[in-house]
């Protein structure tokens, strides 16, 4: 077995580590080609990665314009404990921005109740849109497994 396939997660490692953390970080194209990148919190709907930003953000911009989108997650700080998915997909504008504007609340304050977070939710979402990536691929790695 080579090395490449010794540390790739399984699809189960995969939907757990999603699972475990709370950030990522996306990339979109902008208009010269370049890529955007920003760190964002999400959540999950129905194990897609969700997300929500203000409309007039450069991301959504960039979405609007070309859906394509890369996700990193990431995990570890020495050489030996990293761990990763690279997810590559397409970003489709969804209509339930209350619910994936739970998710990502939920995300950002572990442990604080629902009554607490919905005013925040309600407040922020009125310049907010939310997507959820499509996946078309997932690269990942687990370095623990090298030792």
């Amino acid at each position: 077995m080579n090395q490449r396939a010794r540390i790739a997660m399984s699809d189960d490692e995969v939907a757990a580590f999603l699972e475990e953390a709370r950030k990522l970080q996306l990339a979109t194209i902008n208009p010269d080609g370049t890529p955007h990148l920003v760190t964002m919190f999400y959540g999950l709907d129905e194990g897609r990665i969700a997300f929500w930003s203000y409309a007039k953000a450069q991301k959504v911009r960039n979405i609007e314009r070309d859906p394509r989108v890369s996700c990193l997650v990431e995990a570890g700080a020495d050489y030996n404990e990293l761990r990763g998915i690279l997810l590559y997909g397409q970003a489709e504008r969804v209509d339930n921005l209350m619910d994936i504007g739970m998710l990502v609340a939920r995300r950002m304050t572990p442990g604080v109740a629902d009554e607490l977070l919905l005013p925040y939710v309600e407040q922020t979402g009125r310049k907010r849109v939310a997507y959820v990536v499509e996946r078309t691929k997932v690269v990942s790695w687990d370095h623990r497994r090298l030792t």
